[in-house]
């Protein structure tokens, strides 16, 4: 197990360069080879040869590797699986919620530049004619390939766990807003947040079952026995569960009433729902990722614009947003989604876990939920989303699909 004081990371680039024509960032097409977390998610030295696509793998010396990493050279790298991000809301002062196109791009190339190769952009509760425009902008942003698919976090949601959502916009469950919006997305639509006990939630899971739509829990006051039930039903309708980031705007554990953050957890064991965790130390504390994380959680950001970006005033969807000292909070207190990077939560986590664990929470899991075999693993066949991290986790080299934009200049990639 590699962590953050004991472990070894070695790696070296040697791309050989050509133009892409979807976005004329630099092309790679060659090989990384050092140290490299495997698609049994298992320490390995080696080569990884890739076009678009990893090629072939071949291995190497683990304690030649782990004595250069140990050397301080700069161009010693562990390679790992681009990270996932399933529940995002902008960075580098863009907002997927309410950011023209160009800013929706730059938050989508900022989050990537540090290592997010797979990125689901996260909505807000809206009106339906809201979120079927704001669902037609980003849904044009996935057809570029910049975004993964969309989230739509909200609006049947509970408002007295509304958090930093705007309650006049929360409504009751309605299958027919929820189809409008997914016309609307075009077939992007990858996720939507709803409260167990909302109005029609079993309506809501029914389209979700017809579009491969996952139905993720959460901002909610639902009881355990109500969120059980929910997850039964959509067990049977053959639905992915996922607990909106647990923990977060949903009432605490009481032993006399554990409710829906006990019934999420009991689903992660069992393999029936796998649950989104905030591990930036700021939503939620180190000891409390520890005790909730299994083999079904796995990281999200809920970065909003000014991850990435210097304290002051943001917004996110139609409510003002002040940052201080990193912290992102409404006029209310609540606080106001994320401001990390998933490249910093792998960090904190591996100083815990070891780098291994880490790929699981941050990129392995989340594929398997959002099913997409291509990504979230280093074998041959998979997509060549690949992070080179230096020895205290800090992504120095990204290559997405093949593309090396590590170098890149613009600002839609810095």
């Amino acid at each position: 197990m590699l962590r953050w004081d004991i472990g070894a990371f070695m790696g070296r680039c040697l791309p050989t360069q050509q133009k892409s024509e979807r976005n004329m960032q630099t092309q790679t097409k060659g090989r990384v080879e050092g140290l490299y977390i495997d698609e049994n998610v298992e320490l390995r030295a080696g080569a990884l040869n890739f076009g678009g696509r990893i090629e072939d793998i071949s291995l190497g010396d683990v304690p030649a590797a782990h004595a250069a990493w140990q050397s301080g050279d700069p161009n010693v790298l562990l390679w790992v699986p681009g990270f996932v991000d399933l529940h995002n809301h902008g960075g580098n002062g863009g907002s997927f919620p309410n950011g023209d196109y160009d800013q929706c791009r730059a938050a989508a190339r900022f989050h990537r530049a540090h290592g997010t190769t797979t990125l689901i952009a996260s909505m807000v509760s809206g009106t339906q004619a809201e979120l079927c425009a704001r669902a037609e902008l980003l849904a044009a942003l996935a057809d570029e390939g910049d975004i993964a698919g969309i989230h739509m976090e909200g609006p049947f949601i509970a408002a007295a766990k509304c958090g930093a959502q705007d309650p006049s916009r929360i409504v009751p469950g309605n299958p027919d807003f929820f189809r409008a919006v997914i016309d609307a997305a075009r077939g992007h639509l990858r996720s939507i947040t709803f409260a167990p006990e909302t109005q029609a939630a079993a309506e809501l899971l029914e389209v979700c079952a017809e579009h491969d739509i996952i139905a993720s829990l959460g901002h909610t006051e639902a009881d355990y026995e109500t969120t059980l039930r929910v997850m039964a039903q959509a067990k049977d309708l053959g639905v992915t569960v996922t607990g909106t980031h647990l923990f977060n705007a949903m009432p605490p554990i009481h032993h006399r009433a554990p409710g829906t953050v006990a019934a999420l957890l009991t689903g992660s064991k069992a393999g029936d729902a796998g649950v989104e965790l905030i591990a930036d130390g700021v939503h939620l504390a180190d000891g409390t990722v520890d005790m909730a994380y299994n083999r079904r959680s796995f990281a999200v950001t809920d970065a909003m614009a000014a991850a990435g970006m210097a304290d002051g005033s943001y917004e996110l969807g139609s409510l003002p947003v002040t940052v201080t000292d990193g912290v992102a909070r409404v006029d209310s207190g609540a606080i106001a989604g994320g401001t990390s990077t998933l490249a910093q939560q792998f960090a904190r986590f591996a100083a815990r876990h070891g780098a291994e664990e880490a790929v699981r929470f941050t990129s392995t899991t989340a594929a398997d939920v959002l099913g997409d075999k291509d990504i979230g693993r280093l074998a041959p066949g998979k997509r060549a989303n690949l992070v080179g991290l230096n020895a205290q986790f800090e992504p120095m080299r990204v290559i997405a699909d093949g593309i090396d934009i590590t170098a890149a200049t613009d600002t839609d990639s810095r």
